[in-house]
Formats: structure tokens, sequence, C-alpha cells
């Protein structure tokens, strides 16, 4: 496969020794980027990852407690794993997620405050009692609620990278000693994004530890902030709005006949009065839904009770042309 860069300026293909070498001289570049590590600065996709992923975990637990939690980024940042991991020792617990189609693993952590106030929420504490304020390991209330939240997680990982590197995220096991979070060497780069969360008026953190050896193969992507609306869109969220809204309950009217009178009309109706329409069982029938004009429907009867049979949509168009005309 010849790409661009094996043509030269007049759109010939290079010699082959040439060809090689170039392509020898972009690897060592590649290479020396590389251990040099990521600068975050110039990744600013990440940030809209990462702002993506609060706000998707924010829409999980909506639906899990009464109570509303908010997420936010708090920094993104570089660093090597075990000077990250020694920060959080006896003080988080931590999940391994197996990337599948990056075929690497990344690490999601709790910390100590994240948990218990997340227990609190979940279990519809109103904040009124006094945060828990004490050393001590992780109950097994605890761990099962730390699992729950790292699945919500991953999913929320899953969707906030798609528009750039698609990509699932297996939760393999968990951990309460960092010494045994392991995702490759403890020297090694990485990228670590940190989320605060708040809920009944006190709060805690999530980390995401992702090795920069997983982020360089999309560096390029996550250089620029890809536009669309749609490319973050969270499927879950959309398929409830959606179903909502079709829940929702409105009112039909059908107009058999309109007429303009005056004021001085209306005040002289009595009791008995018979109204007279020039409207008969051949006169379309206009069905509209919050004083919008919707289809011209055809009168009928059946079992006692009059029917409506539609026939035909309304132009709105021409029905607003037909409106600004009348008057």
């Amino acid at each position: 496969m010849i790409d661009f860069d094996d043509l030269d300026e007049d759109g010939n293909i290079k010699p082959a020794s040439e060809r090689a070498a170039a392509r020898t001289g972009n690897a060592i570049s590649d290479k020396l980027l590389d251990a040099a590590g990521i600068t975050v600065d110039r990744l600013p996709m990440l940030h809209v990852i990462f702002d993506r992923v609060a706000t998707f975990c924010a829409d999980g637990l909506r639906h899990m407690s009464a109570s509303p939690s908010y997420f936010s980024v708090s920094n993104i940042e570089s660093g090597r794993i075990g000077d990250i991991l020694e920060f959080y020792e006896s003080n988080a617990i931590a999940a391994m997620f197996h990337a599948t189609e990056w075929d690497t693993r990344i690490l999601v952590g709790f910390d100590r405050d994240f948990i218990f106030t997340m227990v609190e929420v979940l279990f519809g504490s109103d904040g009124t009692e006094p945060p828990v304020d004490e050393e001590r390991g992780f109950s097994n209330i605890e761990t099962r609620v730390a699992q729950t939240l790292f699945e919500e997680a991953g999913k929320a990982l899953a969707t906030a990278f798609g528009p750039v590197a698609r990509t699932g995220f297996k939760l393999e096991r968990m951990e309460t000693r960092m010494d045994f979070a392991i995702i490759g060497r403890r020297n090694n780069l990485s990228v670590v994004a940190k989320l605060l969360i708040q809920a009944l008026g006190r709060g805690g953190e999530m980390f995401v530890i992702i090795p920069q050896s997983a982020l360089s193969p999309m560096r390029q992507n996550l250089a620029h902030v890809l536009s669309g609306d749609g490319a973050g869109a969270d499927p879950r969220w959309t398929q409830q709005m959606q179903a909502e809204v079709q829940r929702t309950r409105v009112s039909l009217e059908a107009i058999l006949e309109e007429r303009m009178i005056t004021l001085g009309d209306v005040a002289q109706f009595q009791v008995g009065q018979v109204l007279d329409l020039q409207a008969g069982p051949k006169t379309p029938v206009r069905l509209q839904c919050n004083g919008q004009a919707l289809f011209s429907c055809a009168l009928g009867q059946s079992n006692g009770a009059y029917t409506l049979k539609i026939e035909a949509e309304i132009d709105q168009q021409q029905e607003f042309i037909d409106a600004l005309h009348s008057h």
C-alpha cells in the first residue's frame, strides 16, 4: 500500500530505499514521543471525553436514587502508575477493566469518601447523620455497592470514548490493596482523570487511570475536539426520553365548522337556542391537537357513536398561508 508520504513533490512514487528510510524515521519519532510521554494539554478531546463520563455517571445514578448526585472533572494529568496508586493506598477500592478493542487494561477507583457517600445516597439517607469518619476495611455491602457503581462507570467510559475509539470495558476484578491493582509496570507512564462527586452535602473522588501506551494510537484523534451534537448521545437516555414523550397524554379536537361572529351575538345566546351549521355529513372534519391542525377526516357513525376516518394530512404551510389571507 502506497501512502501519501511515499510520493515526491511531482506525485511520483519515491524509490524503495527512500520510502523505507522515511517509515523508519516516522517509527523512531513515534517511539520518541511515546518515551517523552503524552502532554495532556495537547489532547483537548480528553477533557471532552471525561466531561461526558461525568454526565453519564450522574445520569446513571439518577435512575438508582432519589437524591441527586453531581459529578465534575477535577483534574487530568500525567504520572507514573505507582505514584498515583500510592496516594490512594488504604483509602480506596479499585477495579481493573479490560478494554477489549484496545487490548489493554485500565483502572477505575473510588476513594473512601466516595463509597460512604454513595451508600447513603443509594439507601435513601437524607444527609442528616454525620458522615462516616473511621479507618476500617470496606464491608460486604459497601463492596457490592462499589461493584454496581463500577459497572455503571464502565458503561459511561465506553459511551464517552465511542466517538474516538470504540471499545467495551469488561470488569475483571476489584482490589482494596493498591499493590495488587496491576495494569502494567508501576513506573509506566499513564494519564489519570479525577472526578469529584457531590451529594447530600458531602462528596468523594473517582479516578480513572489509563496507560499512555493505550492512548498513543489514538493521539491524533484526541488532539482535535470532534464536533457534532450527536457524537456523545447516550442511547439509554435517548430511549428513556423517547418513551416518556410517547406516554404524554394529549387532547384531540375534531372541528366540524368554524365561523366568525361578534361578541354582541355571543352575549345574546340563550339556553335552548339552535345554531344552524353550514356543514353536512360529507363536510371534512379537521382533527387538531393543541390548536395545531393535523389531519382532514370524514365523519361517520358506528354502534351509535360518531367516528372519524383519517383521509389526508393537512399541509401546515398552506394552512398558515390561508390563515394569513383570512385576516
